[in-house]
């Protein structure tokens, strides 16, 4: 019974589910519009033969989930990873539609993956697989259909190939079918920093909520790829002090503080692996790494790293949560009782989906921002968006995550009133 437990507080479909099934209950969401947003729109599983590098053939396992339209396109990104289940990607897609609600962003929600590992798989057979899944995906992608980004595994290379196999497809070049694309192909200035920008950008916000202040904070980063590292560099050279990062190799704690400018080159320009670094201080597991002290723990890998067994080991003022749903919804009420002050994933690493929006309409305009202007504009939508939510949370006395499912919903199922259903 145990082990069933845990294996259903692990099911990212599950914690997803429970945390939007007591907002609407808050809410006093009516049944049928509960039924309708608890669904997603479509699901479709494709199936992908690729020719190897030694002239066999695979077949590769793919999905899309478009969870709703109700306010946009289906916006979302690609993984490629071989823990990708329609289950993670059922959950992904649900939260992408709260996250794009929670900034007031003209999209729905959508997500998609891949189950391979690109890290054995050469830059060929990638291409393969990319090029197959978005043929394969082409009548229900575009964009005012669906629009997908990079997420784990994929990055602007992969974007690069969706764009321009879409585009063969419907014979003209057609940009903002993705965004996440190399500058020279439509991307956007800002976008690579995106999320780890919006990471700092509402924890600043949460620091004055708080009386504290960067100088006097310690930070924990979990997971040192796109999110993680943009994120500790940005809030290095505003003052915080990280003192634990961590990545698939292992992680470091100092106490002293890490100079991150040279632990950043030392990853992502070195190439090396983190806990090697000359700089360091006490190796241990990225998972032992979250229940050091600090004052904020910036959980930015993969799932389900804080939960109901380990929830009670936190030891930080803050919890930012960069990955998507790094705490599952059993852990919640053990945080809260903590005290801890969360912000909650759909509204902590909206940065990326913000300045992917941003993105999408330089797209459709063909004027392209100055990085000022995409950095400036971010921080007034976050800004914004960490008001609301705190004051939702006050207001209904409820805590920030369900807050922000919350405002979310609400949202949502006011664009769906005023529409009405089709039939």
């Amino acid at each position: 019974m145990a082990s069933e437990t845990v294996h259903n507080e692990l099911n990212v479909y599950e914690s997803a589910e429970a945390r939007f099934e007591l907002a609407a209950r808050r809410l006093g969401l009516e049944q049928g519009i509960y039924k309708y947003l608890k669904y997603p729109s479509k699901e479709i599983t494709i199936y992908i033969p690729v020719a190897m590098d030694d002239g066999r053939i695979e077949v590769f396992t793919g999905y899309r989930v478009l969870h709703s339209s109700v306010r946009g396109p289906g916006k979302g990104g690609i993984r490629f990873s071989p823990e990708v289940t329609l289950d993670e990607v059922r959950a992904l897609a649900a939260w992408m539609t709260w996250k794009c609600a929670v900034v007031n962003i003209p999209f729905g929600g959508a997500k998609g993956g891949v189950i391979c590992d690109p890290s054995k798989l050469s830059a060929v057979v990638l291409e393969r697989i990319t090029r197959r899944y978005t043929a394969e995906l082409g009548e229900w992608l575009g964009p005012e259909r669906d629009v997908p980004a990079p997420d784990i595994g994929t990055n602007e290379q992969t974007m690069a190939w969706v764009m321009d196999t879409y585009s063969m497809h419907v014979h003209q070049a057609t940009t903002a079918v993705v965004t996440g694309k190399p500058l020279d192909l439509g991307g956007s200035r800002g976008r690579r920093e995106a999320t780890g920008r919006g990471c700092m950008i509402v924890c600043n916000k949460a620091l004055t909520e708080l009386k504290l202040k960067p100088q006097d904070c310690r930070v924990i980063v979990q997971g040192f790829g796109n999110v993680g590292s943009f994120a500790a560099l940005l809030m290095h050279q505003s003052g915080y002090k990280i003192v634990g990062v961590a990545d698939v190799h292992g992680a470091l704690y100092n106490e002293k503080g890490f100079d991150l400018p040279t632990l950043f080159d030392w990853v992502h320009n070195q190439r090396k692996p983190l806990p090697e670094f000359p700089g360091g201080g006490a190796k241990m597991t990225a998972q032992e790494v979250l229940f050091q002290p600090c004052e904020i723990l910036l959980p930015a890998a993969v799932e389900n790293q804080l939960t109901s067994q380990n929830a009670h080991r936190v030891q930080a003022k803050i919890l930012l949560e960069g990955a998507n749903g790094p705490t599952t919804s059993m852990a919640d009420a053990i945080l809260d009782q903590k005290g801890v002050f969360v912000i909650p994933d759909i509204l902590a690493n909206a940065g990326g989906v913000t300045v992917s929006y941003f993105e999408w309409v330089q797209d459709r305009q063909g004027f392209f921002w100055r990085e000022s202007e995409v950095n400036e504009r971010l921080q007034d939508f976050l800004e914004s968006s960490f008001d609301e939510v705190v004051r939702y949370a006050g207001m209904h006395r409820v805590s920030n995550r369900i807050s922000a499912y919350m405002v979310a919903i609400d949202r949502v199922a006011r664009a769906l009133k005023l529409r009405g259903i089709y039939a």
